[in-house]
Protein backbone atom coordinates (compact mmCIF):
# COMPACT_ATOMS: atom_id res chain seq x y z
CA UNK A 1 0.00 0.00 0.00
CA UNK A 2 1.18 3.46 -0.99
CA UNK A 3 0.39 6.83 -0.60
CA UNK A 4 1.19 9.36 -3.50
CA UNK A 5 3.75 11.37 -1.46
CA UNK A 6 4.98 9.26 1.49
CA UNK A 7 5.96 6.21 -0.90
CA UNK A 8 5.39 2.50 0.60
CA UNK A 9 2.96 2.56 3.72
CA UNK A 10 2.20 -0.91 4.45
CA UNK A 11 2.97 -3.96 2.87
CA UNK A 12 1.77 -7.45 4.40
CA UNK A 13 2.37 -11.21 3.47
CA UNK A 14 -0.55 -13.25 2.94
CA UNK A 15 1.75 -15.94 1.72
CA UNK A 16 3.06 -17.11 4.20
CA UNK A 17 2.98 -20.34 5.93
CA UNK A 18 0.20 -20.92 3.61
CA UNK A 19 0.79 -24.76 2.55
CA UNK A 20 2.80 -25.78 5.47
CA UNK A 21 0.55 -24.48 8.53
CA UNK A 22 -2.97 -23.35 6.45
CA UNK A 23 -3.55 -26.75 4.13
CA UNK A 24 -2.93 -25.09 1.15
CA UNK A 25 -2.51 -21.65 -1.01
CA UNK A 26 -5.36 -19.43 -1.44
CA UNK A 27 -6.43 -19.24 -5.18
CA UNK A 28 -8.42 -16.03 -6.97
CA UNK A 29 -11.73 -17.20 -9.38
CA UNK A 30 -13.52 -14.54 -10.92
CA UNK A 31 -17.30 -14.47 -10.65
CA UNK A 32 -18.06 -16.10 -14.35
CA UNK A 33 -16.26 -18.70 -13.78
CA UNK A 34 -17.53 -19.45 -10.84
CA UNK A 35 -21.19 -19.13 -11.86
CA UNK A 36 -20.43 -21.50 -15.01
CA UNK A 37 -19.00 -23.80 -12.62
CA UNK A 38 -21.44 -24.14 -10.75
CA UNK A 39 -24.23 -24.18 -13.57
CA UNK A 40 -21.96 -27.36 -14.80
CA UNK A 41 -23.55 -29.44 -11.87
CA UNK A 42 -27.03 -28.52 -11.79
CA UNK A 43 -29.20 -30.08 -14.34
CA UNK A 44 -30.67 -27.55 -16.76
CA UNK A 45 -34.24 -28.06 -16.14
CA UNK A 46 -33.86 -26.87 -12.05
CA UNK A 47 -32.38 -23.59 -13.52
CA UNK A 48 -35.41 -20.93 -14.42
CA UNK A 49 -34.11 -17.63 -15.91
CA UNK A 50 -35.17 -13.84 -15.79
CA UNK A 51 -37.59 -14.54 -12.77
CA UNK A 52 -38.10 -11.94 -10.56
CA UNK A 53 -39.37 -13.14 -6.82
CA UNK A 54 -42.10 -10.15 -6.14
CA UNK A 55 -43.64 -11.64 -3.25
CA UNK A 56 -44.41 -14.56 -1.72
CA UNK A 57 -46.97 -16.46 1.29
CA UNK A 58 -47.48 -19.31 3.17
CA UNK A 59 -50.01 -22.00 2.05
CA UNK A 60 -51.61 -24.90 3.55
CA UNK A 61 -49.02 -27.24 1.69
CA UNK A 62 -46.10 -25.37 1.71
CA UNK A 63 -44.62 -22.08 0.42
CA UNK A 64 -45.66 -19.95 -2.85
CA UNK A 65 -43.73 -17.41 -4.78
CA UNK A 66 -45.02 -14.51 -7.50
CA UNK A 67 -42.67 -13.68 -9.88
CA UNK A 68 -42.69 -10.39 -12.87
CA UNK A 69 -43.60 -12.86 -15.42
CA UNK A 70 -47.66 -13.49 -13.24
CA UNK A 71 -46.53 -17.12 -12.82
CA UNK A 72 -46.56 -18.49 -9.01
CA UNK A 73 -43.84 -21.48 -8.04
CA UNK A 74 -45.41 -23.27 -4.83
CA UNK A 75 -42.30 -25.63 -2.83
CA UNK A 76 -41.83 -26.30 0.56
CA UNK A 77 -38.59 -24.06 1.67
CA UNK A 78 -38.18 -20.77 0.28
CA UNK A 79 -34.38 -19.75 0.79
CA UNK A 80 -33.35 -16.06 -0.26
CA UNK A 81 -29.65 -15.80 -1.88
CA UNK A 82 -30.58 -13.45 -3.58
CA UNK A 83 -28.14 -10.33 -2.20
CA UNK A 84 -28.01 -7.54 -0.71
CA UNK A 85 -31.64 -5.65 -1.58
CA UNK A 86 -33.39 -9.14 -1.28
CA UNK A 87 -36.56 -9.59 -2.66
CA UNK A 88 -37.27 -12.87 -0.52
CA UNK A 89 -35.92 -10.27 2.65
CA UNK A 90 -38.36 -7.44 1.30
CA UNK A 91 -41.36 -10.02 1.56
CA UNK A 92 -40.55 -11.62 4.66
CA UNK A 93 -40.09 -8.39 6.33
CA UNK A 94 -43.32 -6.04 4.98
CA UNK A 95 -45.40 -8.85 6.51
CA UNK A 96 -43.79 -9.81 9.79
CA UNK A 97 -43.73 -4.91 10.13
CA UNK A 98 -47.74 -5.89 9.61
CA UNK A 99 -47.65 -7.83 12.80
CA UNK A 100 -45.57 -6.24 14.78
CA UNK A 101 -42.45 -9.15 14.59
CA UNK A 102 -39.84 -7.07 13.34
CA UNK A 103 -37.51 -6.00 15.27
CA UNK A 104 -36.49 -2.15 15.21
CA UNK A 105 -33.10 -2.67 14.11
CA UNK A 106 -33.99 -4.53 11.10
CA UNK A 107 -36.00 -1.62 9.88
CA UNK A 108 -33.09 0.47 9.72
CA UNK A 109 -31.06 1.43 6.27
CA UNK A 110 -27.86 0.08 5.46
CA UNK A 111 -24.65 1.83 6.54
CA UNK A 112 -22.90 3.42 3.43
CA UNK A 113 -19.58 4.20 4.34
CA UNK A 114 -18.30 4.28 0.57
CA UNK A 115 -18.85 4.05 -3.38
CA UNK A 116 -17.06 1.71 -5.47
CA UNK A 117 -16.32 1.85 -8.68
CA UNK A 118 -14.89 -1.59 -10.22
CA UNK A 119 -13.67 -3.72 -13.26
CA UNK A 120 -11.30 -6.20 -14.77
CA UNK A 121 -9.61 -5.58 -17.51
CA UNK A 122 -8.52 -7.97 -20.47
CA UNK A 123 -6.00 -10.33 -20.49
CA UNK A 124 -2.48 -7.29 -20.71
CA UNK A 125 0.55 -7.94 -23.16
CA UNK A 126 4.08 -7.84 -21.12
CA UNK A 127 4.58 -4.35 -22.60
CA UNK A 128 1.26 -2.49 -21.00
CA UNK A 129 1.79 -4.18 -17.57
CA UNK A 130 4.74 -6.22 -16.00
CA UNK A 131 3.63 -8.76 -13.94
CA UNK A 132 6.28 -9.61 -10.81
CA UNK A 133 4.85 -13.61 -10.67
CA UNK A 134 3.13 -15.77 -12.65
CA UNK A 135 2.04 -17.95 -9.75
CA UNK A 136 1.32 -15.39 -7.22
CA UNK A 137 -1.01 -12.65 -7.49
CA UNK A 138 0.19 -8.95 -6.65
CA UNK A 139 -2.40 -6.96 -4.55
CA UNK A 140 -1.50 -3.22 -4.87
CA UNK A 141 -3.09 0.68 -3.55
CA UNK A 142 -2.63 4.10 -3.62
CA UNK A 143 -3.92 6.53 -1.75
CA UNK A 144 -4.99 9.60 -2.89
CA UNK A 145 -3.57 12.73 -0.49
CA UNK A 146 -6.04 15.82 -1.81
CA UNK A 147 -8.92 12.88 -2.23
CA UNK A 148 -10.34 10.58 0.15
CA UNK A 149 -9.84 8.29 -2.40
CA UNK A 150 -7.81 4.87 -2.39
CA UNK A 151 -7.32 2.52 -5.68
CA UNK A 152 -6.19 -0.87 -5.39
CA UNK A 153 -5.18 -3.87 -8.05
CA UNK A 154 -4.97 -7.41 -8.21
CA UNK A 155 -3.50 -9.30 -11.18
CA UNK A 156 -4.83 -12.67 -12.17
CA UNK A 157 -3.77 -15.87 -13.86
CA UNK A 158 -5.03 -15.35 -16.47
CA UNK A 159 -3.30 -11.91 -17.35
CA UNK A 160 -5.88 -9.53 -16.18
CA UNK A 161 -6.21 -6.98 -13.45
CA UNK A 162 -8.90 -6.45 -11.53
CA UNK A 163 -9.39 -2.84 -10.05
CA UNK A 164 -11.33 -0.91 -7.67
CA UNK A 165 -11.49 2.67 -6.85
CA UNK A 166 -13.01 3.41 -2.92
CA UNK A 167 -14.63 6.83 -2.82
CA UNK A 168 -14.96 7.66 1.09
CA UNK A 169 -18.46 9.13 2.04
CA UNK A 170 -18.65 11.64 4.71
CA UNK A 171 -20.62 10.66 8.01
CA UNK A 172 -23.96 12.33 6.85
CA UNK A 173 -23.70 10.89 3.32
CA UNK A 174 -23.33 7.52 5.01
CA UNK A 175 -25.74 7.62 7.06
CA UNK A 176 -28.56 8.61 3.90
CA UNK A 177 -28.15 5.84 1.44
CA UNK A 178 -31.70 5.92 0.33
CA UNK A 179 -30.11 8.74 -1.88
CA UNK A 180 -28.03 6.08 -3.56
CA UNK A 181 -30.42 2.98 -4.31
CA UNK A 182 -28.44 0.77 -6.48
CA UNK A 183 -31.59 0.66 -8.84
CA UNK A 184 -31.11 4.14 -9.96
CA UNK A 185 -27.16 3.66 -10.56
CA UNK A 186 -27.45 2.36 -14.20
CA UNK A 187 -24.19 2.32 -17.08
CA UNK A 188 -23.87 6.03 -17.41
CA UNK A 189 -23.42 6.51 -13.62
CA UNK A 190 -20.67 4.45 -14.04
CA UNK A 191 -19.56 6.08 -17.13
CA UNK A 192 -19.93 9.58 -15.36
CA UNK A 193 -17.51 8.39 -13.10
CA UNK A 194 -14.74 6.92 -15.22
CA UNK A 195 -14.81 10.62 -17.07
CA UNK A 196 -13.89 12.03 -13.26
CA UNK A 197 -11.43 9.34 -12.20
CA UNK A 198 -9.11 9.20 -15.83
CA UNK A 199 -6.35 11.25 -14.37
CA UNK A 200 -5.96 10.05 -11.22
CA UNK A 201 -2.79 8.26 -10.00
CA UNK A 202 -3.24 3.99 -10.10
CA UNK A 203 0.07 2.02 -9.71
CA UNK A 204 2.93 1.75 -11.23
CA UNK A 205 3.02 4.37 -12.63
CA UNK A 206 -0.37 4.30 -14.32
CA UNK A 207 -3.72 6.48 -14.80
CA UNK A 208 -6.84 5.11 -14.39
CA UNK A 209 -7.61 6.45 -17.47
CA UNK A 210 -5.27 3.14 -18.50
CA UNK A 211 -7.33 0.77 -16.67
CA UNK A 212 -10.32 1.80 -17.47
CA UNK A 213 -9.51 1.90 -21.50
CA UNK A 214 -8.38 -1.99 -21.01
CA UNK A 215 -11.57 -2.62 -19.26
CA UNK A 216 -14.55 -3.94 -21.34
CA UNK A 217 -17.14 -0.92 -20.79
CA UNK A 218 -19.80 -4.00 -19.89
CA UNK A 219 -17.92 -5.16 -16.48
CA UNK A 220 -17.74 -1.57 -14.82
CA UNK A 221 -19.96 -1.25 -12.24
CA UNK A 222 -20.25 1.32 -9.73
CA UNK A 223 -22.01 0.20 -6.71
CA UNK A 224 -22.14 1.46 -2.86
CA UNK A 225 -20.55 -0.83 -0.01
CA UNK A 226 -23.37 -1.14 2.06
CA UNK A 227 -23.15 -3.06 5.93
CA UNK A 228 -25.40 -4.59 8.28
CA UNK A 229 -26.22 -7.70 10.33
CA UNK A 230 -29.90 -8.35 10.11
CA UNK A 231 -31.19 -9.67 13.50
CA UNK A 232 -34.25 -12.04 11.50
CA UNK A 233 -33.21 -14.69 8.97
CA UNK A 234 -35.50 -16.81 8.79
CA UNK A 235 -39.10 -16.94 10.05
CA UNK A 236 -41.94 -19.88 8.69
CA UNK A 237 -40.75 -21.33 5.71
CA UNK A 238 -38.84 -18.82 4.73
CA UNK A 239 -34.72 -18.06 5.50
CA UNK A 240 -32.01 -15.93 4.37
CA UNK A 241 -28.41 -16.87 3.63
CA UNK A 242 -25.55 -14.41 2.74
CA UNK A 243 -25.54 -10.67 1.46
CA UNK A 244 -29.55 -10.95 2.04
CA UNK A 245 -28.84 -11.37 5.95
CA UNK A 246 -25.18 -10.06 6.21
CA UNK A 247 -23.86 -7.64 4.24
CA UNK A 248 -20.09 -6.95 4.58
CA UNK A 249 -17.62 -4.48 3.78
CA UNK A 250 -15.29 -5.67 0.74
CA UNK A 251 -12.30 -4.91 2.53
CA UNK A 252 -12.32 -8.35 5.05
CA UNK A 253 -12.98 -10.53 1.53
CA UNK A 254 -15.02 -12.25 3.73
CA UNK A 255 -18.68 -12.09 2.30
CA UNK A 256 -18.14 -14.71 -0.65
CA UNK A 257 -16.77 -17.43 1.98
CA UNK A 258 -19.41 -16.75 4.67
CA UNK A 259 -22.32 -17.01 2.15
CA UNK A 260 -20.75 -20.48 1.05
CA UNK A 261 -20.86 -21.30 4.40
CA UNK A 262 -23.94 -20.68 5.20
CA UNK A 263 -25.27 -22.85 1.93
CA UNK A 264 -23.12 -25.63 3.61
CA UNK A 265 -25.13 -25.51 6.66
CA UNK A 266 -28.48 -24.48 5.43
CA UNK A 267 -28.17 -27.59 3.01
CA UNK A 268 -26.73 -30.08 6.08
CA UNK A 269 -30.22 -29.30 8.32
CA UNK A 270 -32.51 -29.58 4.98
CA UNK A 271 -31.19 -32.75 4.19
CA UNK A 272 -31.82 -34.27 7.02
CA UNK A 273 -35.70 -33.53 7.36
CA UNK A 274 -37.75 -36.58 7.32
CA UNK A 275 -41.19 -34.73 6.51
CA UNK A 276 -41.58 -31.35 5.62
CA UNK A 277 -44.58 -29.95 8.02
CA UNK A 278 -44.01 -26.73 9.19
CA UNK A 279 -42.79 -27.32 12.36
CA UNK A 280 -39.86 -29.40 11.68
CA UNK A 281 -38.76 -27.15 8.93
CA UNK A 282 -38.86 -23.96 11.02
CA UNK A 283 -36.70 -25.99 13.81
CA UNK A 284 -34.16 -26.81 11.25
CA UNK A 285 -34.05 -23.54 10.07
CA UNK A 286 -33.42 -22.06 13.55
CA UNK A 287 -30.84 -24.47 14.34
CA UNK A 288 -28.94 -22.51 10.77
CA UNK A 289 -29.55 -19.50 12.02
CA UNK A 290 -28.15 -20.11 15.72
CA UNK A 291 -25.06 -21.83 14.06
CA UNK A 292 -24.38 -19.37 11.51
CA UNK A 293 -25.43 -16.12 12.97
CA UNK A 294 -22.44 -15.58 15.72
CA UNK A 295 -20.11 -16.03 12.56
CA UNK A 296 -21.80 -13.37 10.03
CA UNK A 297 -21.69 -10.66 13.39
CA UNK A 298 -17.78 -11.73 13.41
CA UNK A 299 -17.79 -10.78 9.59
CA UNK A 300 -19.47 -7.55 9.37
CA UNK A 301 -17.49 -6.48 12.33
CA UNK A 302 -13.87 -7.83 11.36
CA UNK A 303 -14.49 -6.49 7.90
CA UNK A 304 -15.52 -2.23 9.35
CA UNK A 305 -12.18 -2.89 11.29
CA UNK A 306 -9.93 -3.82 8.12
CA UNK A 307 -11.96 -1.31 5.98
CA UNK A 308 -9.50 1.47 8.34
CA UNK A 309 -6.68 0.20 6.46
CA UNK A 310 -7.50 2.26 3.83
CA UNK A 311 -8.52 5.85 5.16
CA UNK A 312 -7.39 8.91 5.43
CA UNK A 313 -6.57 10.57 8.46
CA UNK A 314 -5.80 9.47 11.93
CA UNK A 315 -7.28 6.54 12.48
CA UNK A 316 -6.08 5.19 9.33
CA UNK A 317 -2.24 6.26 9.99
CA UNK A 318 -2.68 4.50 13.51
CA UNK A 319 -4.35 0.97 12.04
CA UNK A 320 -1.55 1.09 9.37
CA UNK A 321 1.38 1.74 12.18
CA UNK A 322 -0.45 -1.52 14.43
CA UNK A 323 -0.27 -3.81 11.52
CA UNK A 324 3.32 -2.16 10.08
CA UNK A 325 5.21 -3.22 13.28
CA UNK A 326 3.41 -5.87 14.08
CA UNK A 327 5.34 -9.23 15.20
CA UNK A 328 5.25 -11.98 12.60
CA UNK A 329 3.74 -14.56 15.13
CA UNK A 330 0.81 -12.38 16.04
CA UNK A 331 -0.07 -11.73 12.11
CA UNK A 332 0.48 -15.88 12.06
CA UNK A 333 -2.66 -15.85 15.00
CA UNK A 334 -5.10 -13.18 12.93
CA UNK A 335 -4.68 -14.84 9.67
CA UNK A 336 -5.29 -18.39 11.75
CA UNK A 337 -8.43 -17.24 13.23
CA UNK A 338 -9.79 -16.52 10.02
CA UNK A 339 -9.21 -20.27 8.54
CA UNK A 340 -10.98 -21.48 11.63
CA UNK A 341 -14.03 -21.69 10.19
CA UNK A 342 -14.05 -24.73 7.88
CA UNK A 343 -17.77 -26.05 7.28
CA UNK A 344 -17.81 -29.78 5.30
CA UNK A 345 -21.40 -31.02 4.09
CA UNK A 346 -22.02 -33.93 6.33
CA UNK A 347 -23.93 -35.76 3.61
CA UNK A 348 -20.98 -36.18 1.05
CA UNK A 349 -17.24 -37.54 1.66
CA UNK A 350 -15.19 -35.16 4.16
CA UNK A 351 -12.89 -33.33 2.47
CA UNK A 352 -9.02 -33.97 4.01
CA UNK A 353 -8.56 -31.16 6.22
CA UNK A 354 -4.69 -30.44 6.03
CA UNK A 355 -4.65 -27.54 8.18
CA UNK A 356 -2.90 -27.13 11.73
CA UNK A 357 -5.10 -25.17 12.62
CA UNK A 358 -7.90 -26.91 14.81
CA UNK A 359 -11.06 -26.42 13.23
CA UNK A 360 -13.92 -24.64 15.48
CA UNK A 361 -16.86 -26.63 16.55
CA UNK A 362 -19.49 -27.65 13.60
CA UNK A 363 -23.04 -28.23 14.96
CA UNK A 364 -24.73 -28.88 11.60
CA UNK A 365 -21.72 -31.92 11.31
CA UNK A 366 -22.08 -33.47 14.21
CA UNK A 367 -26.29 -33.61 14.60
CA UNK A 368 -26.26 -34.46 10.97
CA UNK A 369 -23.75 -37.18 9.68
CA UNK A 370 -25.06 -40.81 10.02
CA UNK A 371 -24.14 -41.83 13.18
CA UNK A 372 -21.71 -44.37 12.03
CA UNK A 373 -20.26 -42.19 10.63
CA UNK A 374 -20.27 -39.07 12.82
CA UNK A 375 -17.21 -40.10 15.01
CA UNK A 376 -15.04 -39.75 12.24
CA UNK A 377 -16.03 -36.15 11.40
CA UNK A 378 -15.27 -35.36 14.90
CA UNK A 379 -11.50 -36.52 14.64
Amino acid sequence: MYSEKDGLLLQLDFVAGEVEKFGGPGYIISRPNLHNILLSLVPPERIHLNKQVLSHAETPAGIEIRTSDNMTHEGSILVGADGTYSAVRQSLYEQLGKGGLLPSSDKEPFKCSSICLVGQTRPLEPKEFQYSDDNFSTFEGILLDDKPIYIVIFTTAEKTICWMLLEFLDQTTSKTDENFCPSEWGPEAADAMCKEVRDYPAVRGMKMGDLIDATPKEVICKVMLEEKLFETWTYGRTVLLGDACHKMNPSGALGAQTAMGDAVVLANYINTLTTIESEEVEKALRAYKEERYPLGKEGVETSAAMFNIYKQGFVGKIVRGILGYMPRWLWFQIRARGVRCRPQISFLPLAQDKCQIKAMHQPSLENTRPKNMAADALK
